[in-house]
């Protein structure tokens, strides 16, 4: 997997708690905003801004579906990187269906993004990057962040008022968040890189109690929210969408399934539904990415004949 020390590409894989067997991700490094204010280095125009991805990516899957919903697709450029991370981490070979190369500097790999914004950077090289093209800095690559800004930032370039994250709705929305991020965005990974049984029993736990709270929610409500569409759904939906066909089996996340669930499995068909944004959902890269690319936990990469999952089934909420 690897990190950049110093500028230079170290290659590594991750690291778990040498204490009690635990998976902690590090915090991203790149905080900046975009906003229309005087002194802002970083302004809302249209063109200037480009997204690098992987369609693997539950946190970059999030910065696609707010492109989508925001009307920002003519405003922010994409690049998908290959779904293999390997030793050199992500990169941009184009021989995997829907791989876009680097299409504004011609690079091989991320991490040389990185290096490009800033020549001692010390991190992970992790996407969803929000890069400004005019500077060759990164903005962001803090996808909760990048969300927020695709948010609101471009309203005047887009006309577009749609509003996930209201203002009236904010102290409900964060511990929601925070309990889906802690329990299952990340609980996912905390089970599947354990390394004792103890802190993949506590991950898991933790996990479908979380959905089995969620399912709860749901069985008299549509949204996380009750009747509105927040960030909250948003920010969950890419890690349902990926649960039966990765999570379920790689992570070991398998005392049930998401279809097990019947109220948190017809929200993630209403959610897909909405919009476009069925044309941001790639399982088949998740699929190769995960499988492939984690050989501490599937050292023969052997990529699974995964169910068949039909998203577009009536799911009969409203």
């Amino acid at each position: 997997m690897g990190q950049l020390v110093n500028g230079v590409w170290l290659k590594d894989e991750p690291k778990v708690s040498k204490k009690n067997g635990s998976f902690n991700r590090k915090e991203s490094i790149f905080r900046n905003w975009i906003n229309d204010s005087k002194d802002n280095d970083f302004q809302p125009e249209s063109g200037r801004y480009h997204l690098y991805v992987s369609h693997a990516c539950p946190w970059a899957h999030r910065t696609l579906i707010f492109r989508t919903l925001k009307n920002l697709d003519s405003h922010i450029s994409v690049d998908v990187v290959h779904p293999d991370m390997l030793e050199d981490g992500w990169n941009f070979a184009k021989n995997f269906n829907e791989t876009t190369g680097d299409s504004v500097y011609g690079k091989k790999f991320l991490h040389e993004i990185y290096i490009q914004a800033k020549a001692d950077v010390s991190c992970r090289v992790t996407v969803p990057v929000l890069l400004d093209k005019k500077s060759k800095k990164i903005v962001s690559n803090e996808s909760s962040e990048i969300i927020r800004m695709f948010n609101s930032s471009f309203n005047d370039l887009t006309k577009n008022k749609l509003d996930f994250w209201p203002k009236e709705l904010r102290t409900s929305i964060e511990p929601i968040n925070n309990r889906i991020y802690e329990t299952l965005n990340n609980g996912v990974y905390k089970a599947g890189f354990s390394t004792t049984q103890d802190s993949y029993d506590e991950a898991v736990t933790k996990l479908f109690e979380t959905m089995e709270w969620l399912d709860n929610m749901l069985s008299s409500q549509r949204y996380l929210l009750g009747s509105t569409l927040t960030e909250a759904d948003w920010r969950l939906f890419p890690t349902l969408v990926r649960f039966d066909s990765v999570y379920h089996l790689h992570f070991k996340c398998n005392h049930k399934r998401l279809i097990d669930f019947k109220h948190l499995w017809a929200y993630t068909r209403d959610l897909y539904q909405t919009g476009s944004v069925h044309k941001t959902v790639k399982l088949y890269h998740a699929t190769r990415h995960y499988y492939y690319s984690h050989k501490s936990i599937n050292p023969n990469q052997i990529i699974p004949m995964n169910p068949t999952i039909d998203f577009n089934e009536p799911h009969n909420r409203s």
